[in-house]
């Protein structure tokens, strides 16, 4: 990893990009006033040419059809949400900055702001504008000097001709962004994400209330406001996914298509493309150039999809429940998890999975549910353990019993309900042990025709994020919950005992 650069490095390459500008932006003295106009019109016509002119040392490549398609999005609906979900490489930023310069060149937009995950993050993005607008020779020339005399910071400036630019951190307060009666009409949110906040949803939750509820809202209702946020999915739930929901359109371009070819070949080619690739892992590729984030574990690298055996044949079935004392269904709440699981032979198989944030009523529906999956599959011998620790036993005894005992007389029937109070050892070694081995040799299958279920993606997300870090792991202690007990009582048959279980087990 690359040193952090100090402040005084960062000023001399800023000072290098400014000299770069200059230099890469001759004009023609000797032009006239009226070819002067002429050639003003005819590059406000054509923005790709416009684009070219103005910005030769960003305008390195001939764009793909991508990118003048976006850009038409951009300039030609000042109302408009649009998240560009476009591979590293492919000039989110870069793109963006030159559709806002061309738009308050023009008069279309006044006041823009750049978000990004922190405040320096957005000054770091902002920038670029403003050494342009110091230093771009051609802009000067044709639309005259930008620079300001007051109202010129590296956060905050504001143009001769009263367009303003602020850079806003995530969280902080966009209050006090309007300029001369004018809100913002022109809203960038680049790189809001970040790997650390995707770990964690409420951080994500907590970052998009602040844009739907403080950040959005500065606009103003009757004039037009456009919306653009790069960012590529780094994960499954993150900033960038949520406000795609909103969006009008959301681009998702990946380095390579969908036949495998550069996207952008006139600036990327296969042997670049490939170059990069082979230096960095295989998810961290998915994640940057492929907008195909992979939760990255370090027990389980595949989860195995098969036909499951019908649950009657299977030679063993029960229902695995993990509770948590948490009554939450949204926000802070512990993950619970149910699952069904079925032997045949040495296989192990995991036909239906509930997990999720969930009130402890839910979580009982979810057992009832499970119970029923087993009597319309002719189950006979229909066993329901739920974990019950020293730390749960209060909690099983005076809230889920309770609850299973109400919802059982409305069903008609109370499930058969077996406390597990096995002294488990630590979470992850428990589950290494018992899932990595069966996983490794192709004998721990899921359900196919369950795989695009929510419930089950999110197993299949915590199977893959199996760790000693992860917190996520509920889906997995489950299923080892339920496979341990079932192993137990292969050795029971095998060897008439059951070496380690407590005397007053019954399975």
């Amino acid at each position: 990893m690359a040193a952090k650069k100090s402040n005084k490095q960062l000023l001399v390459d800023w000072d290098e990009f400014k000299i770069n500008v200059f230099k890469a932006t001759p004009v023609d003295l000797n032009e006239s006033p009226t070819d002067k106009i002429k050639r003003i019109t005819k590059l406000e016509a054509n923005p790709e040419q416009w684009f070219k002119y103005y910005f030769p040392n960003f305008y390195t490549s001939e764009p793909a059809p991508f990118h003048i398609r976006s850009t038409k999005k951009i300039l030609s609906n000042l109302e408009y949400f649009l998240v560009r979900s476009w591979s590293r490489e492919l000039s989110k930023s870069g793109r963006t900055m030159m559709e806002d310069l061309y738009l308050a060149m023009t008069g279309k937009k006044k006041n823009f702001l750049e978000v990004s995950s922190s405040y320096d993050n957005a000054v770091r993005l902002l920038q670029p504008y403003k050494i342009i607008l110091e230093s771009n020779n051609r802009l000067i020339n044709d639309y005259g000097e930008q620079q300001s005399i007051n109202n010129w910071e590296a956060g905050e400036f504001v143009t001769k001709s009263g367009v303003s630019f602020r850079a806003i951190g995530a969280g902080q307060s966009p209050r006090g962004t309007r300029r001369d009666e004018k809100r913002p009409d022109k809203i960038n949110i680049d790189d809001i994400d970040t790997d650390e906040e995707c770990r964690n949803p409420e951080r994500i939750k907590a970052k998009l209330k602040w844009i739907m509820e403080a950040l959005i809202p500065t606009r103003s209702i009757s004039e037009p406001l456009q919306i653009v946020v790069n960012g590529n999915i780094i994960a499954k739930y993150c900033c960038v996914t949520e406000l795609a929901k909103l969006a009008d359109s959301h681009e998702i371009v990946n380095i390579r298509d969908k036949d495998g070819k550069s996207t952008w070949p006139q600036k990327n080619s296969e042997e670049n493309i490939d170059r990069v690739l082979k230096t960095i892992s295989y998810n961290s590729a998915q994640k940057e150039y492929f907008n195909n984030p992979v939760v990255e574990g370090t027990v389980i690298k595949d989860v195995h999809y098969g036909k499951c055996p019908p649950l009657k044949f299977c030679e063993d079935v029960l229902i695995y429940a993990d509770p948590s004392t948490s009554n939450k269904d949204r926000g802070s709440g512990s993950t619970k998890s149910v699952v069904v699981l079925g032997r045949y032979k040495h296989q192990y198989f995991v036909y239906k999975v509930w997990v999720d944030q969930m009130s402890n009523a839910r979580f009982v529906e979810c057992l009832y549910e499970a119970y029923r999956l087993l009597v319309s599959n002719n189950v006979d011998i229909k066993r329901v353990f739920v974990e019950n620790n020293s730390l749960q036993d209060p909690h099983y005894e005076q809230v889920l019993m309770p609850l299973i005992l109400e919802v059982g007389k409305r069903s008609g029937f109370i499930i058969p309900i077996t406390p597990d109070s096995r002294k488990k050892p630590d979470k992850f070694h428990r589950i290494e042990g018992t899932l990595e081995p069966l996983n490794r040799l192709g004998n721990l299958i899921f359900k196919v025709s369950e795989k695009d279920d929510p419930n089950m993606k999110r197993c299949h997300d915590q199977m893959l994020g199996i760790s000693e870090k992860s917190k996520m792991m509920d889906a997995p202690d489950s299923i080892e919950g339920g496979i341990w007990i079932m192993q137990q009582r292969v050795l029971l048959r095998d060897n008439n005992y059951v070496a380690g279980l407590r005397s007053n087990r019954k399975y």
